[in-house]
């Protein structure tokens, strides 16, 4: 290890419970588990001792809205996504020590002993206070049965607490025009009791934990919105809830109450350390020696670096989190991902349209994590980063390096001779021992990107050494130097296989079983006597393989399907126009003609010249649909609504007399009003 934590000698590494109440998403990939993987995976590497711990949230609001919307319980809801949840990480490679659940007896019970310890030593405020209840539906309103308008950014969708579309934290009596999601109707404000966390009295010290002493260590967007929300005073925080759905309140006078999910949640981490490590599970909370890290979307900051800490100091025996590498989020081509509205590439669905290529996309989204801002996710970028990066320089340097030692050395590692070394061998194996440490020190540093560069530049490293020595035209005159060039290329690549594991665990696995090299860490890395002379290698196989274009614009032909069907289902019909009288509409004459003619004006794309027999003799209408009716002839015979009382007004050089009605569809498509049925042209419409 390069920079371990003072003292340290084991890691809690925990990343953020994904709702069950859908399968996961890129953008919770590439903000959270990616990362807490590599980190994960690179401490065991290391020869750390590590706790990697996730597990399904199955008591959001959200459960409950979606099991009422399918007409099942919340129970059917969980069971359904967890299952695809904890299916989909573990053949995406996500090396959890333990997968478990928000909805076992094991956590509702460690979650009510631990709030019963806080209620018996007065840790917690009561409060009655005004709550948001629907009539209607004659039940309390949690924070997410409430939307209405965001005060702060105006998005007329935010929720009761927090706005999705500009990440600011909210109560639910800050939305304006607030609405009932059972109902939609608009609640009132009724009187309930609840349990409060008083953060206010946690200012102080959690001001000198976070502002003064994770100042230059935590990253500075977790550290700027701690400071925003510490500067702008903290306030009591609920820990309870009226809802039927959840862990119960385990005192008395809470009937029909449970806690809080964002209470409830983040004891999960212990209750699932609890079910895996049994007797022993104190030692990965309570010892100082214990380094704690949460890794988060900064959607969750606010929840794991004050409340959360905050109800841990309150406990009395547990350690707060060292770090809390949170990531920005990611948008999916140039959109933001919403699962209500299926913008997202889903795990489960990935992993069926492209099997055997779990690490193509555990690198993209490595290589393009949103460590500091918003990025983007393209399927564009997708196949370039697989068919310039991974085929043409990692899968490259590894093929033809296995290819020319079966050619020239019966598939055996010869030997590295280092008294034909020149300076070209002594650069190579220089620049090899220092990327142990440099990828290390970016990994503990939550600078995965920067560290998944360096891994490639050591493949670089070896395309350009076997280049310029040039086995293949070395044999011809020099044995002793063609054996030192594959040597050093084949101990290159045993680096290699070291150090992408905790990027590409798939590829690392199939690296070291073709190499034949065993089991080794990353403090065996960075020299060149990984591969022992005489040793036996394996038969050479694509480490990567082409994405064709045909796959790539399947995917995208997808995605343009659903922002067409969600542009359909968001059409709302316009704003009613101010009222007239009737008088004034009966001025309006409309009449039923049959087109005679009809044919493009000339010089004007947009515009179709009618003949219309109004049975008052003909009559010339121009009408601006030209780009809905390309075929103007296939018009003819139809017949059409027209105001016929309107003045004549020339278009284009040709004098209209009326205007043709037409009606919006709400794909933007104007489309002619016609009678139901054939009538007698010049027949009054009203």
């Amino acid at each position: 290890m390069t920079y371990t934590e003072k003292g340290a000698k084991r890691y809690t590494v925990t990343s953020a419970l994904p709702y069950a109440n859908g399968p996961v998403h890129i953008g919770h990939l590439a903000g959270v588990y990616v990362p807490a993987d590599v980190y994960a995976r690179y401490l065991r590497s290391a020869g750390e001792e590590v706790l990697f711990i996730g597990g399904s949230d199955e008591h959001g609001v959200p459960i409950t809205i979606k099991a009422r919307r399918e007409g099942c319980t919340p129970q059917d809801i969980v069971d359904r996504y967890h299952a695809i949840i904890r299916d989909s990480f573990k053949e995406f490679g996500i090396s959890f020590d333990v997968y478990s659940r928000t909805s076992s007896k094991e956590h509702h019970e460690t979650a009510a002993a631990f709030f019963k310890k806080l209620y018996e030593e007065g840790k917690f405020v009561e409060k009655v206070s005004q709550q948001y209840y629907d009539e209607e539906a004659h039940q309390f309103l949690a924070d997410r049965y409430i939307t209405g308008t965001c005060p702060h950014c105006g998005n007329e969708h935010a929720y009761g607490d927090q706005c999705e579309a500009c990440g600011t934290s909210l109560n639910a009596t800050d939305l304006i025009n607030p609405k009932s999601m059972l109902s939609g109707a608009k609640p009132v404000l009724k009187e309930t009791k609840h349990w409060f966390l008083p953060l206010d009295k946690d200012e102080e010290w959690l001001r000198q934990w976070i502002l003064e002493r994770h100042r230059d260590d935590w990253k500075s967007n977790v550290y700027g919105q701690c400071k925003s929300w510490i500067d702008a005073g903290l306030q009591p925080r609920a820990v309870t809830r009226d809802l039927d759905w959840g862990v119960k309140v385990p005192v008395e006078g809470a009937d029909g109450k449970v806690l809080y999910v964002w209470f409830d949640a983040p004891i999960g981490y212990i209750s699932f350390t609890k079910q895996a490590c049994g007797a022993d599970w104190e030692k990965w909370w309570k010892s100082d020696d214990t380094k704690l890290v949460h890794f988060i979307g900064k959607d969750n900051i606010v929840f794991h670096c004050i409340i959360f800490p905050a109800m841990l100091k309150a406990e009395g025996s547990f350690i707060l989190p060292a770090n809390v590498p949170a990531n920005e989020f990611l948008n999916l081509e140039g959109n933001k991902i919403s699962t209500s509205r299926n913008w997202a590439v889903w795990l489960h669905e990935y992993l069926k349209d492209f099997p055997g290529k779990q690490d193509v996309l555990r690198y993209t989204l490595c290589s393009n994590a949103p460590e500091t801002k918003d990025n983007d996710f393209t399927w564009k970028d997708f196949q370039l980063k697989n068919n310039s990066e991974l085929v043409a320089i990692l899968g490259n340097f590894v093929n033809r390096t296995l290819v020319l030692t079966h050619k020239f050395f019966e598939g055996r590692v010869p030997a590295a001779n280092e008294d034909c070394w020149t300076a070209t061998e002594r650069e190579a194996v220089s620049e090899l021992s220092g990327y142990p440490e440099r990828i290390g020190r970016s990994i503990e540093t939550y600078r995965f990107r920067e560290a998944l560069s360096e891994l490639m530049n050591l493949a670089r490293l070896g395309n350009k050494y076997l280049t310029e020595t040039e086995p293949w035209k070395l044999v011809k005159t020099d044995m002793g130097r063609t054996a030192a060039s594959l040597n050093l290329s084949l101990q290159i690549c045993a680096n290699l296989a070291i150090l992408c594991e905790p990027f590409m665990p798939f590829t690392a696995e199939k690296l070291r079983r073709m190499l034949n090299l065993g089991v080794k860490g990353w403090r065996e890395a960075g020299v060149a006597t990984l591969m022992a002379e005489g040793a036996v290698i394996n038969s050479p196989e694509l480490l990567f393989e082409k994405i064709e274009d045909d796959a790539i614009d399947a995917q995208i032909q997808r995605l343009e399907q659903i922002k067409q069907q969600n542009e359909l289902e968001s059409w709302r019909p316009s704003a009613v126009k101010e009222e007239v009288a009737f008088d004034d509409f009966g001025k309006v004459d409309i009449r039923v003609g049959t087109v005679v003619e009809c044919s493009k004006v000339p010089k004007a794309d947009k515009l179709l010249q009618f003949k219309i027999d109004d049975g008052m003799g003909m009559r010339t209408i121009v009408s601006g649909i030209a780009k809905y009716y390309p075929d103007p002839q296939a018009l003819v015979g139809k017949q059409v609504c027209f105001i016929a009382n309107f003045a004549p007004r020339k278009l284009k050089g040709v004098e209209s007399q009326g205007m043709i009605l037409s009606a919006e569809d709400r794909d933007g498509r104007l489309v002619l009003l016609s009678p139901s049925q054939m009538v007698t042209p010049g027949c009054s419409v009203g």
